[in-house]
This record gives structure tokens, C-alpha cells and sequence, in this order.
């Protein structure tokens, strides 16, 4: 049956909530989260307001990267359950208004993957160009001086073959060669049975990275870094050269027009794609432009430190200002990077801090992800060397202390020994984190002043707000502190504003009309209009204030 016009568009606007299932629920005391735990919570999922449920991988891997090393993409990994609690899952998520969206691992696969044990047995089998094999340099070095995202080089030597295979993550995950028609068919055909089996969608993790330049010349160099790439950390060297040749080739916006196409003709599915590059938003509106390319895109820009007015202004206007009427999806914290309320208030964030940054994600122009606990304004776990278990972070400790600190268990029951996690008869593969207790979900459901319980009003609240959901937005003057624009559909029009500071702000409203009537609904708050000076409104925000309004 054909999808009707604002069914296929479920996407646009939406509320992605995402789950990283080694930790969210452990339904059989093994330690380590599991499907059949994730469904089990998926009441609480549904009950904030969101749209969609993201998974990260579940499929059948030796985890060395925990999931993203995929060797067989069509089954789940036991640790996880089977195929058929998956079928549960994704049953009782539609169940409760849900769609659900799973993480494909498209650049690299686990060097256990048949595909590359085939390919890595000898240079003229069927799969011997699935990967990207390349010789020696006369003197025996790598090929080039690409870089591996989790340090060292990005060439591993194999004694099979005697060459090089490129890995842009770990020497586990070989990178696949998408320059041979082959793979590109393997991997749509996966995606297709995916689709079969009723997912609504799919998170493409890296999807910048599938292709390489043939010609495997050198990245330019920049030096040591000034801190301007948030795609690594000062302390790792990948982030000391310009990425030209080892990703972004203009060469994968043709590959992902064949997986639009492939989604686009089985209904209402969607693709989100994860860009990892430099040019952070200009780059996300390029792989989201037009009709034939992903319908929505995040990057790293706001999964920095950075927070302030003018840095936020700066991320916005970067993609408003590309051509080809792209859509992004506003991610402020996710399994890869330092949770947003350490990011941006320290050990302690400030309430009235959490407050802003999730009314903030809810109010720009793009589709939202939520990471599993940010609804309970969770901080980054304070783990020991001895306690990590990321690769990532073990390689680069101690200056940057890996993803661990970001994927500790839910809290679930602030009186359980193990937060509610699982039984507690295996303790939890991550440790349980006691300053995340009192931030429990029962405790906070009990408190209607709650983090959770002002994000579950503000996600409710602006699924009555198009203008909010789909409308167009206008940036107002810079300011020093404050944040505001204004967001219009159909004739309404909703002014957002944010003191994106720790002082008291007044923001003049010079041109505006003097009839404004606050959304007192939105649960904004630290912010008031003041009267009239010189002839103009304004707003008096306290530090880290909020005013939703609409225009008369």
C-alpha cells in the first residue's frame, strides 16, 4: 500500500531517543544489557514523547569495538538474545507509537567477518577487492600517512597477502572498499532484509568515511593542533591533519543516492547518517540537500565544550547558510563523547543549566536525538584506568579518558544495588556509578521539579507546536550571551531565547510586536518580559534563563 505524503515525512522534526544496549537494561543478570531488557523499559521511552528508538548495534561481533566491529550483519549477537526478541522489540515499539531505527556499520566490518576472512586469504579470490589492500613503500612503511581515528597509523600489515589493509578505527575493523561495485551490492541487499523484517530506519554510523581516494595520496598537514577539529581530541594526532583524501570523496553522495532510493521504495523509512569531518555542519547540509541523499544529519559540533552564544550562533548559521534545503539532527550528547551536562557545567551543572540546554536542542530547526539518560540530566561517570573497558580511551589515557565515562548502566532504581540495571547476580560490565543515584528514574519521576519531569513536559509540549517541529528559523541579532531566533509556520511565529551565561541578560526586541504572548506551557523559565525602553520590549533573563514566546 502506498505511504501517504505526511506519513513518509515522520522524519522531519521528529524526537530520536537513543539506545546503547550493552547498558540500558540487563534482563538476565549476565551483566550486560540486553534486547529483551530494552523492551522491557520501553514504557519509559515511550511515556517522554518521543518518536523514534535508535539502537546501537546488537549484531553478532567479538566487540572489540563493542558492536561497531560487525562480523555477520544479519543476526543478533547472543549476548543480546536472538533474532526473535529483536521481532518483540520492534512489535511492542510500534505497539506504543515508536519507530524504531538500528545502527548500520557500513565502512568496515570485524576482520572476523567472513567477507574479509575471504578477502585476506590471497589477492585473487572473489572477495580479494572487497577491502582496500595496498603495497608497501620500497623502504616496507605504510602506503601513506593516513591516520587511524584511535591513533597510529590507519594501515595494518597482513602476512597473508603482504600488504597493507586501510582501518580508519581499530586494526579489528578493516575498512571495505566501496570503489568495487560488489560490496556496494552486499551491503544494499543487507540493508533490504533489514527493512523486510519491518525497521523504520537506519543510523549509518561513519557514513563520510566509505569511501577513499584511489589515488591514496598524503593529507596535507596542519601542524599541531588549535583545537578546531571536533572530530578528535587535541591529544591524538589524527586531529594534526586536514582529512582530504581518507573520507568525505565526492564519490559516496552517488552511493548514498542508491540507498535512498532502496529506502524511498519501501515506504516511510529513514536514513540518519552520522558525519565525522571538519566541516561539521557545512558538510551535514551537503549530505542532506535535496531528494536523493539522507534525510537527516548530524556531526560533532555541538558534542563539544563549546557552548556559549556566539559558538552555537556560529554552528547555526554554518547550515543555514548552504544551499539545498537540508535537515539536521541536533544531537548534544551520545555513546561517543563526554555526557553535555559535564560538557557544559562541570562536575555539578547547574539545574537551571539542564534546564536551557534541553530546551535549546527541542527548539532549533532539525530533528533531535536524545541520549539514553540525558533526560535525567546524567553526568560523565569518573572512571579509574583499571576500570575502562573502551580501546579508545585506554590508548589515549590520561589525557583523553575515552568513551566509558558516557555508557555506565541506566539508573533505573536509586535503592538497587546495581541501580535496577539487572538482578545484580553478575555486576555490570561498566561500573555502577553512585553520583547517579539520587538521579535515578523512579526518584525523579517522584519529583514533579525533576530533570525528567520537565523534559517529558517540554517533549509533549512541543508536539503541540508545528512552528517548533517544522517551521522555518530566523536568527535575531547577535548578542553577547543571549541566543534567540525565531521559528515560523504558517502564519505562527515563536520567539526562542537562551542567556547561554552564568549572568543575569537583558535582550532588546527593536521591530517587534509589543503583543506577545508567553508560552507559559513550554515550562521555560529565569526569563521575563520587561516594559518598554525607548519605545522597544525586551527580556530580562537570570543566568541560563529561557522565554518561549509567541509573536502577535
Amino acid at each position: 500500500m502506498p505511504t501517504s505524503p505526511s506519513t513518509r515525512d515522520w522524519w522531519r522534526g521528529s524526537v530520536i531517543y537513543q539506545v546503547y544496549p550493552r547498558s540500558f537494561a540487563d534482563s538476565n543478570g549476565d551483566g550486560i544489557g540486553d534486547l529483551p531488557g530494552i523492551t522491557e523499559r520501553l514504557p519509559h521511552i515511550a511515556a517522554l514523547g518521543v518518536d523514534a528508538l535508535w539502537l546501537s548495534p546488537f549484531f553478532r561481533s567479538p566487540m572489540k569495538d563493542f558492536g561497531y566491529d560487525v562480523a555477520d550483519h544479519d543476526d543478533v549477537d547472543p549476548m543480546f538474545g536472538r533474532l526473535d526478541d529483536f521481532v518483540a522489540l520492534a512489535a511492542r515499539a510500534h505497539s506504543l507509537g515508536l519507530k524504531v531505527i538500528i545502527d548500520q556499520v557500513l565502512s568496515h566490518t570485524s576482520d572476523e567477518h567472513p567477507w574479509f576472512v575471504e578477502s585476506r586469504a590471497s589477492r585473487d579470490n572473489p572477495k580479494a577487492d572487497w577491502y582496500v589492500w595496498a603495497d608497501a613503500l620500497p623502504d616496507g612503511t605504510p602506503p601513506n600517512n593516513w591516520l587511524s581515528v584511535f591513533g597510529g597509523s590507519a594501515w595494518q600489515w597482513d602476512t597473508r597477502r603482504r600488504q597493507y589493509y586501510l582501518h580508519n578505527f581499530l586494526a579489528a575493523q578493516p575498512d571495505l572498499n566501496f570503489h568495487c561495485p560488489a560490496v556496494q551490492d552486499a551491503l544494499l541487499e543487507m540493508l533490504g532484509r533489514w527493512l523486510d523484517r519491518g525497521v523504520d530506519g537506519f543510523r549509518l554510523d561513519a557514513i563520510n568515511f566509505c569511501f577513499h581516494d584511489r589515488q591514496l595520496r598524503n593529507n596535507p598537514g596542519r601542524g599541531m593542533p588549535a583545537g578546531d577539529d571536533p572530530t578528535a581530541p587535541a591529544a591524538n594526532p589524527y586531529s594534526w591533519q586536514l582529512h582530504l583524501h581518507d573520507k568525505s570523496q565526492p564519490e559516496a553522495l552517488q552511493f548514498l543516492a542508491r540507498v535512498r532510493a532502496l529506502v524511498d521504495a519501501r515506504g516511510d523509512a529513514a536514513l540518519l547518517g552520522e558525519i565525522g569531518d571538519e566541516l561539521g555542519m557545512a558538510m551535514v547540509a551537503e549530505y542532506t540537500a535535496g531528494t536523493d541523499r539522507l534525510h537527516m544529519g548530524y556531526c560533532f559540533d555541538l558534542l563539544s565544550a563549546e557552548h556559549g552564544a556566539a559558538y552555537v550562533r556560529g554552528v547555526i548559521e554554518r547550515f543555514e547558510g548552504m544551499p539545498g534545503g537540508g535537515w539536521p539532527c541536533w544531537a548534544l550528547s551520545n555513546h561517543d563523547c563526554m555526557r553535555w551536562a559535564t560538557r557544559w557545567g562541570g562536575a555539578a551543572a547547574p539545574a537551571a543549566l539542564l534546564r536551557l540546554g534541553a530546551a535549546l536542542q527541542l527548539s532549533l530547526r532539525g530533528s533531535v536525538c536524545l541520549y539514553q539518560g540525558e533526560e535525567l540530566g546524567l553526568p560523565e561517570a569518573e572512571l579509574e584506568r583499571d576500570q575502562l573497558r573502551d580501546p579508545y580511551g585506554i590508548a589515549m589515557w590520561p589525557e583523553f579518558k575515552g568513551r566509558d565515562g558516557c555508557r555506565t548502566p541506566m539508573p533505573w532504581e536509586s535503592g538497587a544495588p546495581d541501580l535496577g540495571f539487572g538482578s545484580g547476580a553478575t555486576p555490570p560490565w561498566l561500573p555502577i556509578v553512585e553520583a547517579h543515584r539520587p538521579l535515578a528514574v523512579d526518584r525523579q519521576e517522584a519529583d514533579a521539579g525533576s530533570q525528567l519531569q520537565h523534559v517529558r513536559r517540554l517533549l509533549h509540549w512541543r508536539r503541540t507546536q508545528p512552528a517548533l517541529v517544522r517551521g522555518a528559523i530566523e536568527l535575531l541579532p547577535a548578542h553577547p550571551q543571549v541566543l534567540a531566533f525565531v521559528r515560523a509556520w504558517e502564519g505562527e511565529r515563536v520567539l526562542c531565547a537562551f542567556n547561554l551565561s552564568d549572568q543575569a541578560a537583558t535582550l532588546p526586541l527593536p521591530g517587534h510586536d509589543c503583543t506577545v504572548d508567553v508560552l507559559a506551557a513550554s515550562g521555560a523559565d529565569g526569563a521575563r518580559l520587561a516594559g518598554a525602553q525607548g519605545g522597544e520590549p525586551s527580556i530580562e533573563f537570570d543566568p541560563y534563563g529561557v522565554l518561549f514566546a509567541r509573536l502577535g
